[in-house]
């Protein structure tokens, strides 16, 4: 099976094109080897770390219990626990372990994209992405990403334009 074919790329495939993003499911990109970082990817497509949208999974605790939360941030730094739980209203934001990441994207940590999910999940998009024309998200494997914008990624996700780092970084 090519990574193409892969059933997460798939659903990131469909997700793009369902939401009328054509353009980014049909820029999907399948690299010769898989890039679990921010800098690796950066260097596979030849563009600035800040153009790379990390798509980090969290586990967002609240009062009644605790719900995924997705970063899209900034491959140029790093996102700011305390500062994402003062956006959402959350008693804290945690590291997620690989089980929850999977049972809430159906993906791997290393290749979660921002679409393909099972159900919605609460997103923020650095806002650090925005100076970039084109940004660069995991499409649903380790080795897949697909070209899109600040804006497209706000649309795409519903989710809230925000300064996930804080200040200082």
């Amino acid at each position: 099976m090519s990574s193409l074919e892969h059933p997460a790329v798939a659903k990131v495939a469909a997700a793009l094109a369902e939401a009328g993003q054509n353009h980014a499911a049909q820029g999907i990109r399948i690299l010769p080897a898989e890039v679990r970082t921010a800098a690796q990817a950066a260097e596979a497509l030849g563009v600035a770390v800040g153009a790379i949208a990390n798509s980090l999974i969290f586990r967002a605790v609240f009062d009644d219990g605790a719900r995924p939360l997705l970063s899209l941030t900034s491959g140029a730094h790093r996102a700011d626990t305390g500062v994402l739980a003062e956006l959402i209203g959350a008693t804290a934001v945690e590291k997620a372990d690989p089980r929850f990441v999977k049972e809430h994207t159906g993906q791997v940590i290393g290749g979660v994209a921002p679409v393909g999910h099972p159900a919605s999940v609460l997103t923020l998009v650095d806002t650090a992405l925005e100076q970039y024309e084109e940004i660069w998200a995991a499409a649903g494997h380790a080795k897949s990403v697909f070209p899109t914008t600040f804006a497209d990624l706000l649309t795409l996700t519903g989710g809230q334009a925000a300064d996930v780092a804080g200040a200082g970084t």
